[in-house]
């Protein structure tokens, strides 16, 4: 990775040299949730110079709850898209032409996270219980994986009772539900921090049960990659962004800095950053941003295995394209 990545600093760096006199062209990126090391990357983009050497004037746009990256994205709100799969490819089925240009995350960080006092110890206990779920896009591999499991989730005895579950882990703490949706490198922690240690608790990481779905890809729009001189902007976007991961997955302690840093809510700890970016890198691993393209059919075959109620009706064209990392790695 590092050998083309520095290649790509020395051609933007040569790129901003001969354009010192011009203005660097502008992005805007939406991220899929609050400022926090899940990000890191792109935050570290920005604070070494990363993007200003590829010439590049980078807007980085936090999420939240009420905020649909697809959704910002159609509405011209940004240039660039944080979003996992199964959203972009719900959103794309619904007329949103969102399309994967590059993929950092190697590995899903979800899991569904149970109290072990509960009696839970398989998937077919789900039945009868009351399981917390993220909404907003971010249902889709649950929702999916139940399908798979020919569990209704709609209550009753032989289903599940679905919550929708708050970005916090409340319901599993107040005992409002027997299991909450959690990240490997955010809200298992907060369980923990809470006070529950790991033998208190049963994990079912959704990468271990064979339904693991891609998460936080960047994605455009197509009309983006019709336009030369945007695709030559995005290629310089992926090449700096992963630049920016590199440095932080190595140097993790200033990368949370950094991340506290423009965090404008106040609301992140040091310490939660620190283990939550050794968490993403673990995720990242030694990806070049390069699309593992297997992964991303056995992402459309899990979200196709609804039965009558699947996340997506058909498979997709053109969702994903390596013509930037093509791009990217010819620079």
């Amino acid at each position: 990775m590092r050998k083309w990545i520095a290649l790509a600093a020395g051609t933007a760096m040569g790129l901003t040299a001969a354009s010192a006199a011009n203005a660097a062209d502008e992005l805007t990126l939406q991220l899929k949730w609050v400022t926090q090391a899940q990000f890191a990357g792109y935050y570290v983009a920005k604070d070494k110079g990363f993007y200003e050497e590829a010439d590049l004037d980078v807007t980085i746009n936090p999420g939240g709850p009420d905020i649909a990256p697809p959704q910002v994205i159609a509405g011209g709100g940004a240039d660039v898209v944080i979003e996992w799969m199964p959203a972009a490819l719900a959103a794309r089925e619904k007329g949103v032409p969102l399309v994967n240009i590059a993929q950092p995350f190697q590995r899903s960080g979800m899991m569904l996270t149970c109290r072990k006092e509960t009696g839970i110890e398989t998937p077919e206990d789900f039945r009868g219980r009351t399981l917390g779920v993220w909404f907003f896009g971010n249902e889709f591999p649950f929702l999916s994986w139940m399908s798979q499991l020919g569990i209704p989730t709609e209550g009753g005895d032989d289903g599940v009772e679905v919550l929708k579950q708050g970005f916090n882990v409340d319901p599993l703490i107040q005992e409002q539900a027997d299991c909450v949706s959690t990240m490997t490198y955010n809200e298992y922690w907060q369980v923990i921090d809470a006070g529950f240690t790991p033998d208190d608790l049963v994990v079912f990481n959704y990468t271990d049960q064979g339904v693991a779905t891609l998460e936080d890809g960047i994605y455009v729009l197509e009309e983006s990659l019709a336009d030369e001189a945007m695709a030559d902007k995005l290629a310089r976007f992926v090449a700096a962004s992963m630049r920016g991961w590199e440095y932080a997955c190595e140097n993790q302690q200033e990368a949370a800095e950094i991340v506290l840093e423009n965090d404008a809510t106040g609301a992140q700890t040091e310490e939660h950053q620190v283990r939550m970016t050794g968490e993403i890198c673990k995720l990242i691993g030694d990806s070049d941003g390069t699309l593992d393209t297997a992964a991303a059919e056995t992402t459309v075959d899990s979200l196709l295995a609804g039965g009558s109620d699947p996340v997506i009706t058909a498979r997709p064209e053109g969702a994903w394209t390596d013509a930037i990392m093509n791009k990217v790695k010819g620079m």
